[in-house]
């Protein structure tokens, strides 16, 4: 019983966590963690048959299973921001160059009016 406790709360804390960021990065947490769970789950049911203890095996794989997947999950997900964020510039900015590149034209032609 006090592994399932332990395991109650870590998984509540990585909701916390997951709660504190932006809907991208929570959605690739949150799927993170559902693979770390399962994946700590099958390898503790494992290691826990091994030791004679399977059902303890699988209640802390399964916690370190979602707490390992929602950190690497939270990693993945910040990063994919990251490049969505400079991505986003990269296109303002060439949207501003054509801008310029057209009103220097209009200048080089002399129909870019009165500036002035």
């Amino acid at each position: 019983m006090k592994y399932s406790n332990k395991i109650i709360l870590t998984l509540i804390g990585g909701l916390f966590l997951t709660s504190c960021t932006d809907n991208q990065t929570t959605n690739t947490t949150l799927k993170s963690a559902g693979i770390g769970t399962v994946l700590g789950a099958g390898t503790g049911a494992i290691v826990g048959a091994a030791t004679g203890d399977a059902g303890r095996g699988v209640a802390i794989g399964a916690g370190l299973g979602a707490l390992g997947g929602s950190l690497v999950g939270y990693g993945i997900g910040a990063e994919d921001n990251k490049r969505s964020e400079l991505e986003q510039r990269q296109l303002e900015q060439q949207q501003e160059i054509e801008r310029q590149r057209r009103e220097l034209e209009e200048l080089r032609r002399g129909t870019g009016g009165d500036y002035y």
